[in-house]
């Protein structure tokens, strides 16, 4: 009805939208606004025990995507129902990204080339994340739990449980990245990449170019441009951003601290455009924007506003149980090695160092390395418990 229609295709759009939108809701916010209701209900009750079905942001921001693609004149109606299904259930980046836009994968819904080529790179790529996933990001969650859910805790613990935190989320959201592009490109089909190093970013406008990329594309093409972006003056840019990072926070759950988290964002990517400091490229600017990432994080990681000002705290020394005690010690002694692996796995230094042994003639090298990596990851995986992925959550 979009492509055929003329005029009106509003009347067409709109309920499309509210339709897709209106189950995001239920789902994903109805259930906490019904146990937070003091009301002795039936239906209530039943809504609060809803659960929400895996990937529903990610497809829906998909289909939603398509339809005001559609609207644009973007792209055309020429997917048949198993087509367009396809592309709606594909099954390596359903559950948690990269958000996959319908015009990407067009021609290679239609047509694809698979290579022995290609399946070794998809193989290695997923075996990154693998590695990320079990081996770092999981690792480091025993950190993060025992520091969010201490009861005394010092200075040094907080901003360990603060960084490992940091860290871990990345790992654990990237990894799934990396094994979706991975899976994707083993079938012959090419997705965007969805994180650049987002830890050595110089500022909060290039985090936000770095980190979740679909996401941060989702919302600036189908929220922030269509409501004038930047063309109607500066007031109006203001209220924009707003809105963009308000229904970000709230895209992640029905909880203040997701809110509060997204308008923090708010807050420093305003100032970055008024100061002019978007684009600074400093030591100080990186230790800024990654003090800023790390206390939203924290705020992003606590159950409730009151625990993320008191964790928030702890780390400047308010509330704190001393600076250092011997169990800050241990726990700092027993992650040391993955925090370190952390550290260097967020930046681009092992791709550097493999790009010159490869044109050393070390290309042999890579290989080797993701074999161990597959190894130790399947050999970790069959030891310990299982830990879902961080975003199954949203």
């Amino acid at each position: 009805m979009l492509s055929r229609s003329s005029t009106g295709k509003k009347w067409f759009l709109f309920p499309v939208i509210l339709l897709d939108v209106s189950l995001l809701i239920l789902f994903k916010y109805a259930p906490a606004i019904a146990r937070a209701l003091p009301a002795d209900n039936v239906v209530l009750e039943r809504i609060s025990q809803l659960h929400l079905p895996i990937g529903i942001s990610f497809f829906t921001f998909q289909i939603i995507s398509y339809i005001l693609d559609l609207y644009r004149g973007r792209v055309q109606v020429k997917a048949t129902l198993p087509r367009f299904a396809l592309y709606i259930s594909m099954f390596p980046q359903l559950v948690a990204g990269p958000i996959v836009r319908y015009n990407e994968i067009e021609t290679q819904l239609l047509d694809r080339k698979e290579s022995f080529d290609q399946v070794a790179d998809g193989l290695g790529r997923f075996i990154c994340g693998l590695g990320k996933k079990v081996l770092l990001a999981d690792f480091l969650a025993r950190t993060v739990d025992a520091a969010f859910s201490a009861q005394g805790l010092t200075v040094i613990g907080a901003w360990l449980g603060a960084v490992a935190y940091t860290l871990q989320i990345y790992f654990d959201f990237s990894g799934y990245s990396d094994m979706a592009i991975g899976l994707g490109r083993m079938f012959g089909f090419h997705f965007a990449e969805n994180f650049r190093y987002p830890y050595i970013a110089s500022s909060g406008t290039d985090f936000w170019r770095r980190w979740h990329i679909s996401l941060s594309r989702w919302f600036r093409d189908y929220v922030y441009i269509p409501l004038g972006g930047n063309r109607h003056g500066a007031r109006r840019t203001m209220l924009n951003l707003f809105v963009v990072w308000l229904l970000t926070g709230i895209w992640h759950g029905a909880n203040w601290t997701f809110v509060i988290w997204g308008l923090l964002w708010f807050a420093v990517l305003v100032a970055e455009k008024i100061s002019g400091h978007a684009e600074t490229n400093t030591v100080v600017s990186h230790f800024f924007t990654l003090l800023i990432v790390i206390l939203g994080f924290v705020i992003f990681r606590s159950p409730d506003t009151s625990y993320a000002l008191q964790y928030i705290g702890k780390m400047f020394g308010l509330g704190a149980a001393g600076v250092w005690d011997q169990e800050t010690a241990a726990s700092l002694r027993s992650c040391a090695g993955v925090l370190l692996a952390g550290c260097i796995g967020a930046t681009p230094l092992l791709n550097t160092v493999f790009s010159r042994l490869k044109e050393k003639g070390g290309a042999w090298l890579r290989p080797v390395w993701l074999t161990a990596v597959f190894v130790l990851a399947v050999a970790e995986m069959v030891t310990s418990s299982f830990q879902p992925f961080i975003y199954f959550d949203f």
